[in-house]
């Protein structure tokens, strides 16, 4: 039985996945899947290699329930150097699955892991 906590939590991944969420593509390698993602941003805390920190931005994250991202057959978790493709107007923003340092590029959104918070950078922009 869920406690209230997850069945809260469940019901916003619900939420935002049917009234926030884009459609994107996933991809790794010639494996790919059509998600619905809600898209945000972290600010990361690293290490200067000086003894202090610097603060720096993703440049997008997306949160896809985990449930949904199923490649070959298969459910997986998100991997430094996969793509994420999101059309916006005429353009496809290509994005890279990855973290700034040594920083993980993806970490569980939510403490039940319903959904995860995938960092990425873009690396291109496609006519």
């Amino acid at each position: 039985m869920q406690d209230l906590l997850q069945s809260g939590q469940a019901w916003l991944a619900d939420q935002l996945h049917e009234h926030v969420a884009t459609q994107v593509t996933y991809r790794r390698g010639t494996d790919e899947v059509v998600v619905r993602a809600t898209i945000g941003r972290t600010l990361l805390k690293l290490d200067d290699g000086y003894g202090g920190v610097r603060m720096v931005w993703t440049d997008r994250d997306y949160l896809i329930r985990a449930a949904d991202l199923v490649l070959g057959g298969n459910p997986v978790q998100p991997q430094r150097g996969d793509q994420i493709r999101e059309i916006v107007g005429a353009q496809t923003l290509v994005y890279e699955v990855l973290a700034p340092g040594e920083e993980p590029s993806w970490r569980w959104a939510d403490p039940h892991r319903q959904m995860f918070r995938i960092h990425t950078k873009q690396i291109a922009t496609e006519a």
